[in-house]
């Protein structure tokens, strides 16, 4: 279901590594150099990461625009794209009705095992549950319109086949059983943990050297991005909104951090022309 890399949780397989730091560059370029010199916290040969980087490149995942730079390809833009909107998740809420979204899936998929995945993928990043054959639902207070949900999903591999509609008026028995397809508690205990682990790492921060706190920052960062991307944005009561909120301003926190972090990583590999095996502490201030 999550096959892309953009979504593994295994920051560390060179496939993963690179193309989180293609994602934190955004539409800029990253040199080799650098994707070298994070590979090396990692312990992955230089030997992995160009194989990576060639088998990126012809599907299209990542492409070169100059020598000795590389971006993400057209293959990887539409969820990139997606990614990247993880600090604006409270943005694309809305008050919620009562009313469901439903997605009514053709039955059966069509066989391409590659679009059945995408269809799949589609409907967990956007935090639909199965409920009934062919059926997902999720509350409506995501994204400013129906048609604004429909396209997004679409645009992430929802097959163009499937039917995206609102349905309300549901009896007190189906109410009650919709209400059990998303743990909320263990969602609140989520975030509380989250939180409580990113604000710990910020505490003790300026005791790491630099190349350990960018490999942690890179792991805890990617962990807690993983989890907002995958968060279902469910209104109240099924969760808490303001825990989820606390856990969402400390992700931006730590984002923010671990950015200052990497670029002084970054500077110290150009000074030097590689991977510093020995650093100082960091510095206090992002």
């Amino acid at each position: 279901m999550l096959d892309h890399p953009l979504y593994r949780r295994d920051p560390m397989s060179p496939q993963s590594l690179v193309l989180e730091l293609l994602l934190a560059e955004g539409d800029g370029a990253v040199p080799v150099a650098h994707l070298l010199a994070a590979a090396a916290l990692f312990g992955i040969s230089e030997n992995h990461i160009r194989v990576t980087l060639a088998r990126l490149t012809a599907t299209d995942m990542a492409r070169s625009p100059r020598r000795g730079q590389y971006q993400l390809g057209s293959a990887s833009q539409n969820l990139a794209a997606d990614v990247a909107q993880w600090r604006q998740a409270r943005q694309r809420l809305r008050p919620w009705s009562g009313d469901f979204v439903a997605v009514y899936s053709p039955q059966p998929l069509p066989a391409d095992k590659t679009a059945q995945r995408q269809h799949a993928r589609a409907l967990h990043l956007l935090g639909f549950a199965p409920w009934g054959a062919g059926l997902h639902l999720r509350p409506d207070n995501l994204e400013p319109s129906l048609s604004a949900l429909r396209q997004r999903l679409l645009a992430v591999g929802l097959h163009a086949g499937a039917s995206v509609f609102c349905t309300r008026d549901f009896s007190p028995t189906d109410q009650q059983s919709m209400a059990q397809l998303w743990d909320g508690d263990a969602l609140n205990r989520g975030y509380q943990a989250s939180e409580t682990q990113l604000a710990q790492w910020l505490e003790r921060t300026p005791t790491l050297d630099l190349g350990q706190a960018a490999r942690e920052s890179l792991v805890l960062g990617g962990a807690a991005i993983r989890q907002l991307i995958f968060d279902p944005l469910l209104p109240a009561p099924l969760v808490d909104e303001a825990a989820r909120n606390r856990f969402m301003d400390a992700a931006i926190a730590f984002d923010a951090r671990g950015r200052a972090i990497w670029r002084e990583f970054f500077a110290a590999v150009a000074r030097s022309g590689r991977a510093p095996s020995s650093t100082p502490a960091l510095e206090t201030t992002p």
